[in-house]
């Protein structure tokens, strides 16, 4: 509130329940924004900050309790507990919306709202202000000018707390321990979903009861398919598998992917691929130093994959061209990584001005460069074919450098092959 503008008011709606199908919802998240404010976790709720009111700057709207729905549905906070358990200074049930926002629109020079994000409320909110509008004869001041929220909201979120790193840091621990747990239990013969559950099964052992993204599993060929979700091949003996999972944990996300070999050991090429991935995604990981702008990972990775590709023969040609012409794009054709935070692609811009913006302490990325050698390039002597390989970590910018999260998965070959031995 103390970034809002004088006689504004800033309006966030609950994420909608989704169906799942015919008259079953999926597992209810709510909208990270509103979580962020309010720690609020029902859905049909609606929080409006206004700064500087007599009775309350903090309200939520809120399902009221209701004894028989609660026997079916769970219990609910209802605008009592809104108050007691989430810290607004006034609550009332979500009926009476209708009643009570058009008074609070009436008159304000600014609303901070994100429109677009849930058309239903967009018609609501409109129709309250045309309301408005239609009393103008009779002295009634329409809301003076709307502003997109996300701003302001987004540029919070992007710098962590430090309560906010300590969750990011334990789901990094817990997401390590899914990982290594997956090297260790992998043989051929398994199916990419029975390393999925592993995975998803020590997620949840330690409280972190849902991934904070579909957990990709990808054996043999299916490593070269970025977001791979099918997870259902049969794991071969001589293939990588490519696993990029990580849980949520208090609505915060990690994010790793690891590559390994599903018998235990890397082939000659296997490793050659791996070694180059690998030195490029320490290299970016140096980048990730406070005052580099957030470009600076990502171009140091495609020079340390650009020149492992030519080292390999898998391309041709003066180093400087091969990046000016994006030949490496074949082999690597997604950015380094991304802000990690409430959501696994966190919120936050990237550049200010048109300029890439530099990074800052308390800043969350991904550093997660990659290899793909797809099955059917033709341009690649067989032997590379069908290789794909990702490193993926979760990279916290501090004033002493770069911070990763999830350090204790391991990405040493030799530490990898180790684990899996059983040494």
């Amino acid at each position: 509130m103390e970034l809002m503008a004088d006689n504004s008011i800033a309006i966030l709606t609950a994420a909608p329940e989704q169906t799942r199908n015919r008259d079953i919802h999926y597992p209810y998240r709510q909208d990270s924004d509103l979580f962020y404010l309010t720690g609020f976790p029902e859905p049909e709720a609606v929080l409006v900050l206004v700064p500087g009111r007599e009775h309350g700057e903090c309200l939520i709207f809120c399902r009221d309790r209701n004894i028989e729905r609660e026997i079916w549905d769970g219990y609910r906070a209802g605008p009592e507990g809104a108050c007691e358990k989430y810290g607004a200074d006034d609550a009332f049930p979500i009926d009476d919306i209708d009643e009570i926002l058009p008074g609070l629109l009436e008159g304000r020079d600014r609303v901070y709202y994100a429109m677009g994000k849930n058309l239903t409320f967009d018609r609501h909110l409109m129709d309250w202000v045309n309301t408005i509008r239609g009393r103008a004869r009779a002295g009634a001041t329409p809301p003076g000018e709307f502003v997109d929220l996300d701003h302001l909201l987004h540029e919070l979120r992007l710098f962590k707390s430090a309560a906010e790193l300590k969750i990011m840091r334990e789901a990094g621990k817990i997401s390590t321990r899914a990982h290594c747990r997956a090297m260790q239990i992998c043989k051929p013969g398994m199916y990419e979903y029975q390393l999925q559950a592993e995975i998803e099964h020590e997620f949840a052992m330690a409280g972190a009861r849902f991934p904070a993204y579909g957990s990709i599993v990808g054996s043999g060929e299916n490593g070269c398919i970025l977001h791979y979700v099918e997870n259902s091949a049969k794991l071969k003996d001589g293939d990588l598998v490519l696993i990029d999972a990580g849980c949520e944990l208090q609505h915060y996300a990690a994010d790793i992917t690891r590559t390994f070999p599903i018998n235990g050991k890397y082939s000659a090429e296997q490793k050659a691929i791996y070694d180059v991935v690998l030195e490029a995604q320490l290299a970016g990981i140096k980048a990730c130093t406070k005052g580099n702008h957030w470009d600076e990972p990502h171009q140091v990775t495609v020079e340390v994959i650009t020149e492992g590709l030519r080292e390999l023969d898998l391309l041709d040609g003066e180093l400087n061209e091969l990046i000016e012409t994006k030949a490496y794009m074949h082999f690597y054709m997604h950015r380094a990584g991304h802000w990690l935070g409430m959501d696994v692609h966190d919120v936050g811009d990237y550049k200010i001005d048109d300029e890439w913006r530099l990074l800052e302490k308390s800043m969350v990325m991904t550093v997660e460069p990659g290899i793909y050698i797809s099955p059917d390039n033709k341009d690649v002597h067989k032997r590379w074919r069908g290789i794909g390989i990702r490193i993926e970590d979760d990279v916290l910018v501090t004033a002493k450098g770069p911070e990763v999260l999830t350090s204790d998965a391991p990405k040493e070959t030799a530490d990898i092959e180790a684990l899996m031995s059983g040494k």
